[in-house]
């Protein structure tokens, strides 16, 4: 099968859907491997890289999207709108429920569209959203504790206080994967640290890795409501598979936070769970409205292209290798993979997605 490559479009995303690594696998199963030029310059693998592993150079975002399967990390952006072909394979990040207008894109253009977030095994875990979710978990955090510096607008708060100082405070929204990486990395600067989820069984878990060191409490409104007004740091991290994030924290409640305080939520592809939240990107990350600071990049793991391409190439190439060798039909053999399927035939066919869009799901 014929795979292609493009560079990524979206602002500062230096990751590549194929590492030289995976393409070597899949050239020595038989496939080639088309790659635009400079696709993975900035996750410092060079076009030579490519070469070397048995990849075809193309010039051109066309040239590398005119494939069977195309290979990406994050969603089409309008410029690519016209590359996408009907009886086309495209294997990539979508979040399609805070996206209509690429949803409409994908169904009129007839490709077959696998969103690597809603990839879903048995027992509910989310293989190929995973690895992207600890990075971004992880970068919640650091991004957090340097934006709460004064000179980048914060209210000047070391996370991990110093002796004789009170430590800062960190509200963690969601225990999933992005929570759990969040709050390992907030006790590990010696943040004070709550988490809050509707999971009891999930807090419950948390427990044995955390103790005492973190705060596990139930998540409802009256509760989050108690805390947020004194956080030093806000993280969304609640994911619903599929459909859009739902808002927990109201624009009042924000203008109750200190003045220079500071909210990463890291749901903002899925819409958000912040109502003041809107998406920024690695260039302007951050804006200030009611006094704080607002980070809303949809893409953070793009910050460190080099570790989340080898983190999400060891996830996805299993996949792709089924998907190249066996074309659409690696649907009919497996499950999981079947299960990342949100547009197909000019359709809506996630269910997740036919419940946001069901004026789309019923003309398709």
């Amino acid at each position: 099968m014929e795979i292609g490559v493009p560079k990524e479009t979206k602002d500062q995303e230096f990751r590549v859907g194929l590492s030289p690594s995976s393409v070597r696998v899949l050239c020595e199963k038989g496939h080639s491997v088309f790659v635009e030029t400079g696709a993975g310059a900035g996750a410092g693998l060079q076009d030579e890289d490519y070469v070397q592993a048995g990849a075809k150079i193309v010039g051109s975002a066309k040239d590398a999207w005119d494939r069977e399967l195309v290979v990406k990390v994050k969603e089409p952006l309008s410029p690519e709108y016209p590359f996408l072909q009907k009886e086309q394979l495209l294997f990539t990040y979508l979040h399609l429920a805070a996206d209509r207008t690429l949803t409409e894109h994908l169904i009129d253009s007839g490709v077959s569209a696998i969103a690597y977030e809603t990839v879903e095994l048995p027992d509910k875990r989310l293989p190929l959203l995973t690895p992207m979710s600890i990075i971004a978990g992880r970068l919640a955090v650091q991004f957090g504790s340097r934006f709460l510096e004064r000179q980048q607008g914060g209210r000047g708060v070391l996370l991990g206080g110093v002796p004789g100082v009170m430590p800062g405070k960190v509200v963690i929204l969601g225990a999933g994967v992005v929570g759990t990486e969040a709050a390992r990395m907030a006790v590990g600067m010696g943040a004070q640290v709550q988490i809050l989820d509707i999971n009891v069984e999930r807090l419950a878990y948390l427990e044995t890795l955390f103790g005492s060191r973190v705060q596990l409490l139930y998540s409802q409104p009256l509760q989050i409501e108690s805390l947020v007004p004194d956080a030093d740091l806000l993280i969304g991290a609640v994911l619903v598979l599929g459909r859009r994030a739902p808002v927990l924290v109201s624009r009042n409640l924000i203008g109750k936070m200190r003045p220079g305080s500071v909210i990463i939520d890291v749901a903002v592809d899925q819409g958000g769970c912040v109502e003041t939240l809107r998406p920024t990107s690695h260039t302007h990350p951050t804006y200030v409205e009611e006094g704080v600071v607002h980070y809303g990049v949809p893409n953070m793991p793009g910050a460190v292209p080099w570790t989340a391409t080898q983190a999400l190439n060891n996830s996805t190439l299993p996949y792709v290798l089924k998907l190249a060798n066996q074309g659409i039909k690696a649907l009919d053999s497996e499950p999981v993979l079947a299960s990342g399927l949100n547009v197909r035939n000019h359709q809506i066919v996630h269910p997740a997605v036919r419940e946001v869009f069901p004026d789309l799901a019923a003309m398709s």
